[in-house]
């Protein structure tokens, strides 16, 4: 912290002010003046607050993205339809048994067994080829599109949770003072803050197997000297075989979870393969805490957005792109691969 400090004094101060600027506006009353030019703080920190878990729901998506794009190589931009599929498998799991938690196992098992499949019937032998990885898995989304489409139709579905995750929670923020002198605290959904400790839990744990476990070290050398490896006796296509199938149980996992708070359906495949794609551009490729910095800053971007200047807010992400791309290319956090 000091070493970047006496390296960069002005982006030091400028993040100093920032961030007491926001917790000012998080924690403080606000006047009259800033609620005329702003709006109720009770829309700000709904805005901040489905900001941060949307934002944890692009992390589960990209993180998986990150994982095969990033550190294995492979451009899946089938990486949606994976999305989907989660949702819809998590989707029938949930009507069927009545049971919400196990519509994840579903999801992941199913989904993952699908990227298995697709790394071992497809992406292996196109090692190394972006511009046919891409070509084909384009193609493989357009398939996987239709046989959605013809399976379960147009409509929207929603995955219902639980009742001990039904309703609204107090949040120890204060949005207004009453004229009694009452005050007033932010009411939230149960759901969508166990989603967002869900998927804090999740990002911990990945970055942990990656850095400190012998899978992660295998996956890593094998990225960075594949020969090296598979002469050490290592069968390191079974390695990425796990690696692909776990990221693609990743996207099935965040299908049930945008199926739960949000909803399913055609159209969502692209929309979140295209979230991905920024998240990691932003964040960095094959970092997971990257991940997690591009998906909570691009998911905040778009609630503001959409609050404060709609008519904005769909190119507000794509300006945040080019702003990473045109000052740090590599990403906020690269993994230096």
């Amino acid at each position: 912290m000091n070493r970047f400090i006496a390296r960069h004094p002005v982006w030091s101060l400028i993040i100093i002010i920032a961030v007491a600027i926001f917790l000012v506006a998080v924690f403080a009353q606000w006047p009259k003046d800033i609620v005329a030019m702003f709006g109720k703080k009770k829309v700000f920190l709904h805005a901040l607050f489905n900001g941060v878990t949307l934002g944890a729901l692009y992390f589960l998506v990209a993180s998986g993205f990150t994982l095969i794009f990033g550190l294995m190589k492979n451009v899946n931009m089938a990486h949606g339809s994976l999305y989907l599929l989660g949702g819809y498998v998590g989707y029938e799991v949930a009507e069927y048994t009545g049971w919400w938690p196990l519509s994840f196992v579903a999801a992941f098992l199913v989904v993952g067994v699908v990227g298995v499949l697709m790394q071992y019937f497809i992406f292996r032998r196109m090692e190394g080829e972006d511009l046919r990885q891409t070509l084909v898995s384009i193609g493989i989304s357009i398939v996987f599109a239709d046989l959605m489409l013809w399976a379960w139709g147009g409509d929207f579905y929603q995955i219902l949770a639980p009742e001990w995750l039904s309703g609204p929670v107090v949040i120890p923020l204060v949005t207004a003072v009453k004229s009694s002198g009452t005050l007033v605290y932010l009411k939230y959904p149960v759901v969508r803050l166990a989603i967002l400790f869900a998927s804090i839990v999740v990002g911990i744990l990945m970055w942990l197997t990656l850095n400190r476990t012998r899978i992660g070290m295998l996956v890593r050398a094998g990225v960075d000297d594949r020969e090296m490896l598979t002469a050490t006796g290592v069968r390191i296509q079974r390695v990425f075989l796990l690696v692909f199938g776990f990221g693609a149980g990743l996207a099935g996992i965040a299908g049930v979870v945008g199926g739960t708070f949000q909803s399913i359906a055609p159209g969502e495949d692209m929309r979140f393969l295209l979230a991905s794609l920024v998240v990691v551009i932003v964040g960095g490729m094959g970092s997971i805490p990257g991940a997690a910095l591009g998906a909570l800053i691009i998911g905040v971007a778009e609630q503001f957005g959409s609050v404060y200047f709609p008519t904005y807010a769909v190119v507000l992400t794509f300006l945040i792109m080019v702003a990473v791309l045109a000052f740090k290319p590599q990403g906020l956090i690269s993994s230096g691969r």
